[in-house]
């Protein structure tokens, strides 16, 4: 409401500004002459008549003094009307002079209406000008204003959003308290917080029922072996088709179930199939604003990126760049050093901290459901990041690469370039 009336008033005073311009640009002045000098004009001309070459003037007023035959005796200066004809044209002041009530000549003062006109219509016009051009200039002030404080701020909040939306709870939203979404930017965070709260106890249950499927599993194992084993037996020393046939069917059946524990077991690693990866052709610069979006710690240099054009996600792939920024912020809290490198059939994206890295025997677990490092006992996470990473980069046709570097964890990211995914395939 503030916003429209700002623009009202604007409004409203730049049309004032345009209504008195186009006044002043087209009305007519008035042409008379102040009558007090004139008639000291007058005087002084009719008292130095009879010595004209010596008359001094001293109204401000420029003349012409002619004679009853028309001759010039006395002009103020250049340029003004010196017959009765052209002064006539140019409306200027004529008069007669009389000496003894005698008429003996003209006085022809010259008219400079047009001129004053002229000067204060440009004084007008300028300072006009110059209040539209600080109007204006307020106005594109106040609207870098508002898209500092307004637009910005709902642009952050509407990637943010989108974050959300695509899973992605790691990354605070910068809260500013002075712009009009501060409130709502504060409110937003508390949200995504209380998700992050709730995904990590959902992946807490998750991991608690793939535990009691496991001991389920053994529990259930043990009997059925049991009945197999007994049941073999049986078949073997029965003496009768009918009643060994029976134990056969016991046994099968013992195996059906064996088989089905084995299915409940692994139908807990199918939830990651319900996250869809939509790989399309995007332009490799557009990976700088993912990389400058992930590192919200401002813990690495964004080196440059060589041109190509890549297939993947660009959804998924800032999940994959949070997800390592996040664990390299939360396991190691160093600076980052990122490279990136074009070997003809992928991009390679290598970031490398200086955690110290890992142990040799744990790397080969790390891309696991649910596996953490020995250094992670202290931080809270449920060991799905680097699974998630790894999962969209394979849906990608890319390749998530995991190793100890010179100070600490090396991961590559390693992005299709468009066109060979189907060559990645085949290979």
């Amino acid at each position: 409401m503030k916003i429209r009336a700002f623009l009202v008033c604007l409004l409203c005073v730049l049309a004032a500004e345009a209504v008195l311009l186009f006044f002043f640009a087209f009305r007519q002045r008035d042409s008379g002459q102040d009558a007090v000098l004139v008639n000291d004009a007058v005087w002084s001309v009719q008292q130095d008549w009879e010595d004209m070459p010596h008359h001094e003037n001293h109204t401000g007023l420029d003349y012409v003094v002619l004679d009853r035959d028309g001759a010039v005796l006395y002009r103020t200066g250049p340029g003004l009307s010196e017959s009765l004809n052209a002064a006539v044209r140019h409306r200027d002041t004529i008069l007669d002079i009389q000496t003894d009530n005698e008429l003996v000549g003209k006085i022809l003062i010259y008219n400079d209406a047009s001129r004053i006109f002229r000067e204060e219509r440009q004084s007008v016009i300028l300072f006009i000008g110059t209040a539209m051009l600080i109007q204006c200039g307020i106005c594109v002030g106040y609207l870098l204003y508002l898209n500092h404080r307004v637009a910005r701020p709902f642009r952050q909040l509407s990637g943010f959003a989108e974050r959300v939306a695509g899973g992605n709870l790691d990354i605070p939203l910068k809260m500013d308290r002075q712009n009009l979404f501060g409130a709502f930017t504060e409110s937003f965070d508390l949200m995504r917080t209380e998700l992050k709260k709730a995904r990590r106890a959902e992946a807490v249950a998750n991991a608690e029922k793939k535990e009691l499927v496991a001991k389920l599993s053994h529990d259930i194992k043990t009997p059925v072996a049991s009945i197999k084993a007994a049941s073999e037996v049986g078949a073997a020393i029965a003496s009768q088709e009918r009643i060994r046939d029976n134990y056969r069917m016991i046994i099968q059946k013992a195996d059906q179930i064996n088989t089905l524990i084995n299915n409940l077991f692994t139908a807990t690693l199918e939830e990651l199939q319900q996250l869809p990866v939509n790989p399309e052709d995007i332009r490799s610069d557009e990976l700088v604003p993912l990389l400058e979006n992930a590192d919200y710690l401002h813990r690495a240099a964004i080196p440059a990126v060589p041109d190509c054009v890549l297939y993947a996600d660009k959804l998924r792939l800032q999940q994959v760049f949070d997800n390592l920024f996040a664990n390299s912020y939360k396991y190691a809290d160093t600076e980052i050093v990122i490279t990136v490198e074009d070997d003809g059939r992928y991009l390679t994206v290598t970031m490398q901290d200086a955690g110290g890295g890992v142990g040799d025997d744990e790397l080969p677990l790390l891309k696991e459901k649910f596996r953490r490092g020995r250094n992670a006992e202290n931080v809270e996470g449920a060991g799905l990041g680097l699974y998630i990473s790894d999962y969209f980069l394979k849906e990608m046709q890319g390749e998530l690469l995991v190793g100890n570097g010179e100070k600490g964890l090396r991961v590559s990211i390693r992005i299709a370039l468009s066109g060979r995914g189907t060559a990645h395939d085949a290979g």
